[in-house]
Parts: C-alpha cells; structure tokens; sequence
C-alpha cells in the first residue's frame, strides 16, 4: 500500500508512521553494528519509507540519520553531516521518481556514492578541510555497498509487505 500522492499532507498518519520507522532506523543506529550493516539497514528504511509513507517521510528520516549517527558516536566527522544529508535525498528521490523501483534504487545508490566520495575526496578539500584517509575510505565503495545492498533489501522486504497488506485488505 505505496504512498504515491505527491501533494502528501503532514496529516497524523504520515508523521505516526514516520516517526515508528525513525525509531527502528535510530535503533538500528543504537546497536553499533559494522558499517555494512548499519549502512545497509539505514539505507533500507530510507527507501521503505519512502514508498509506504511517501518521499517525505523518506527524505526526514535520511536528513535525521546523519545527525543521530554523530550523536551515537558512528561518525567522528561531523562536517559531513550535511554531505550525507543531501546523499540521503539523492538516495531517496532517484528511487521515489524514477518509474522502476529497481532501477531508481540503483540510480540512487550510485548517486549517492558518487555524490559522498566526491565530496570526501574533492569538495571539502576545496575548502581546504582535511578529510583522514580513514573517512575518505568509510564515504566511498563502502557506501556503494551499503545502498545497494539496502536497496535490495527494501526492495524485498516492500515485495513482502506489500503482499501481506494486499491480503489483510481481503
């Protein structure tokens, strides 16, 4: 049962089921698991709140994790907080505007990845900010994996779900 209305009113629903999968996502995050499992998970709920509750759900829990993440202790670099931040939406609105959840899910794993190792490896050097080698690797081709492998979750938990919800409606 995909929320697919564009014009999406901040009605109760919207902020009570957001707010269920921002718990389960800060949860996740609580755990301090690897990286490849607490990336994969978080970028999981990004995408499957974005298509049970809609993209805005989506997009606030993708600009709340970075922050928890910092406050939990994940990340030690908090200036890349708002560089996730826009990955996240990235993430989230490839895979929400493109027809195909597949191939918006791939388009947005790949943008996001592209958008975080550039801002690690170029963008902030720009601005002379010295980014440890430690964090350049943790915001590239573990980011990658991390989307796609969340991704592929969400895409097979979404099968799921949507099965069962279209079977308790009956």
């Amino acid at each position: 049962m995909p929320n697919n209305s564009s014009t999406k009113k901040f009605d109760t629903r919207f902020i009570t089921r957001t707010a269920i999968l921002l718990a389960i996502t800060i949860i996740v995050q609580f755990i301090k698991m690897p990286q490849l499992v607490t990336g994969s998970i978080v970028n999981a709920m990004l995408i499957i709140s974005a298509y049970f509750v809609g993209i805005w759900s989506g997009v606030s829990i993708g600009l709340l994790t970075p922050i928890i993440a910092f406050l939990v202790g994940l990340m030690s670099f908090p200036i890349l907080i708002p560089f996730i931040m826009i990955g996240n939406t990235l993430y989230v609105m490839l895979f929400k505007t493109v027809k195909n959840n597949i191939i918006g899910m791939i388009a947005g794993a790949v943008v996001k990845f592209l958008w975080l190792a550039a801002s690690v490896k170029y963008i902030l050097t720009w601005f002379n900010v010295n980014v440890p080698q430690k964090i350049v690797a943790a915001f590239t081709l573990p980011q990658l994996a991390t989307a796609i492998i969340g991704g592929i979750l969400s895409i097979f938990l979404i099968f799921i779900l949507t099965g069962y919800f279209n079977k308790s409606k009956k």
